[in-house]
């Protein structure tokens, strides 16, 4: 008797101005859909789920879960991505998948025999960055998820990584001439995180046990929004682990 197929999972991205949606069943990528980087989430998301099953000809009721990148990244987009899923699975007992999205970030940058930082832009000159370590299956960590200045994240760098995302963009010329040979530091402004890897980790942690249910959804921000944070009368978080 063959095994049952794996459950069918709806990922969505809005952490960074790429907004995507993919389809995925266990390890393998059915489709995706990439809107367009200059449209806002809020105008771009549904249209883009809404085409993602159009064109694959599956119903939003044939879906078995769902997979969203939860953050740190644009404030805004995290919470309507949150908003969204927990609209789609509003009275249904579907799973939820939670995944960082420097994790997703640092997974779509490829395995390899050095360890990945995945790095975004956190504007004010500083940036949300993690490490992982290599090897197969969910990534493990081995740069704590934080708030960083360029120099605190050099410090806390592995001798050997490939350091991706928006790092280059945001602290080029801090970083480079104070890297070590081994540690390389990739401008490959096109890179970002991705809908696709979000389900492949959301598949991964559906696998083993790690859903949680749509209600229970929140962003991780990382760092507090300054105009809260200016609204309360409390300081702006400087590095932490996860939220």
């Amino acid at each position: 008797m063959s095994a049952p197929d794996p459950p069918l999972l709806l990922a969505i991205e809005t952490a960074t101005a790429l907004t995507s949606a993919a389809l995925v069943r266990g390890e393998a990528l059915i489709d995706e859909e990439v809107a367009d980087p200059d449209a806002p989430a809020a105008a771009c998301l549904l249209p883009a789920v809404d085409t993602l099953l159009s064109r694959n000809r599956i119903g939003l009721e044939e879906v078995e879960g769902f997979a969203l990148s939860v953050g740190p990244g644009s404030f805004t987009g995290l919470r309507i991505g949150v908003a969204t899923v927990k609209g789609l699975a509003f009275g249904l007992e579907l799973p939820v998948l939670a995944v960082p999205t420097l994790e997703a970030l640092a997974y779509g940058a490829g395995s390899g025999e050095e360890a990945v930082v995945a790095t975004l832009d956190a504007r004010r000159g500083e940036l949300y960055a993690a490490g992982y370590g290599p090897g197969e299956g969910v990534p493990s960590q081995i740069v704590a998820e934080g708030l960083y200045a360029p120099l605190e994240l050099l410090a806390l760098l592995p001798p050997r990584c490939r350091i991706v995302g928006e790092a280059a963009a945001v602290a080029g010329s801090v970083l480079r001439e104070r890297l070590r040979p081994t540690q390389l530091l990739e401008d490959e402004p096109s890179r970002a995180p991705r809908a696709r890897d979000v389900g492949m980790l959301g598949a991964r942690r559906l696998a083993r046990g790690q859903a949680t249910r749509a209600a229970d959804l929140v962003p991780r921000y990382v760092r507090r929004a300054e105009a809260e944070a200016r609204r309360l009368g409390d300081p702006i978080e400087g590095p932490a682990g996860a939220l």
